[in-house]
């Protein structure tokens, strides 16, 4: 069964509207919440980056049953890895088993803040399988000392653990990430509907199979509105970045820099690749993209932080009863 998620969109509310997003749609229906965890928006028109942390231990107490996910954490650079396992562990605590920790090689945008530089990408995945291990260790509940190529840890212990360990979901975008990242975790998360991605997952040595333990977990941005014209403008002025692909989203720094990268992304470019207006068949039509690749849990981005109350009042309920209705 196909399940369908909301994204607390870190980049485009505040903290205490995040929590009413998140109660909202629990309400709707939705089956599980995932979170950006972002230090800037990745335009200036988003305008909000609060601690994704915090937010989701507000949110934890203020819903009952969504099941909550970072989409995604980095756990190297702005974040030792020994921190994410506390992190991940108090959380999955607070949210009584419904939390899973997703991880990824992460942006500059959010990383370069704490003065460490920016490793290239194949640095960037050892030091997220270094990671992984770490927190791994940690979440045995022994103590760990750890030396190793990027990361030390010192005589270190989480000592408020949950009964199960937190699972983990790895963001992966090709064969070798698979090939790396594939056997250290839970579930595959990835930013296309691309068959061969999850195909692969399942082909490598190690892995947990897609379908039977392992989710496989996408994300796809809707710009849902009464004004099909006002909604496609909307989505140009604050998700125009989203085409930039993902070599060069991962390596700009700052707003400025996506402003720049995207300043010729005309509004009907963006509706090209972001659903937009009041057609809730077309929106079906562009998740539909996912579950044929065979993805298992697909999040929904509704754009734009002044639009969530409408879409909850108007569109979110009947939206999903049209994606179960046909997805398999």
């Amino acid at each position: 069964m196909t399940r369908f998620g909301y994204t607390l969109m870190t980049e485009q509310s505040g903290p205490k509207d995040l929590v009413r997003w998140a109660v909202a749609a629990e309400q709707a229906g939705f089956d599980f919440e995932v979170s950006s965890d972002h230090y800037s928006p990745w335009l200036t028109e988003q305008g909000h980056a609060p601690y994704a942390w915090s937010v989701l231990g507000a949110v934890a107490h203020a819903t009952e049953r969504v099941d909550l996910m970072t989409y995604v954490t980095c756990p190297t650079v702005r974040y030792h890895p020994a921190v994410i396992a506390q992190k991940a562990a108090t959380l999955q605590l607070l949210a009584d088993g419904r939390f899973t920790l997703g991880l990824g090689s992460g942006e500059s945008l959010n990383e370069h803040v704490v003065g460490e530089g920016w490793p290239g990408v194949i640095t960037r995945q050892e030091m997220l399988v270094e990671a992984i291990d770490i927190i791994r260790q940690l979440h045995t509940g022994d103590l760990v000392t750890h030396h190793g190529d990027y990361f030390d840890v010192d005589s270190a212990r989480i000592w408020d653990l949950p009964d199960e360990p937190v699972e983990i979901g790895v963001a992966v975008g090709g064969d070798k990430g698979i090939d790396r990242l594939a056997p250290l975790a839970d579930h595959l998360i990835a930013v296309e509907p691309d068959t061969d991605l999850v195909s692969s997952w399942n082909d490598t040595s190690g892995a947990p199979r897609i379908g039977a333990k392992a989710r496989a977990i996408g994300q796809i941005p809707i710009c849902w509105g009464r004004d099909r014209e006002a909604a496609i403008q909307l989505a140009h002025e604050q998700f125009r970045w989203f085409g930039g692909g993902w070599s060069v989203n991962s390596d700009l720094p700052t707003p400025a820099g996506f402003a720049g990268a995207s300043q010729f992304v005309r509004p009907e470019d963006v509706a090209e690749s972001i659903p937009c207006g009041p057609d809730l068949d077309a929106i079906v039509e562009a998740v539909s993209a996912y579950w044929k690749a065979g993805f298992t849990d697909i999040a929904l981005v509704q754009v734009g932080g002044d639009t969530q109350q409408a879409f909850f009042d108007e569109a979110a309920g009947l939206l999903l009863d049209k994606l179960r209705a046909a997805a398999p």
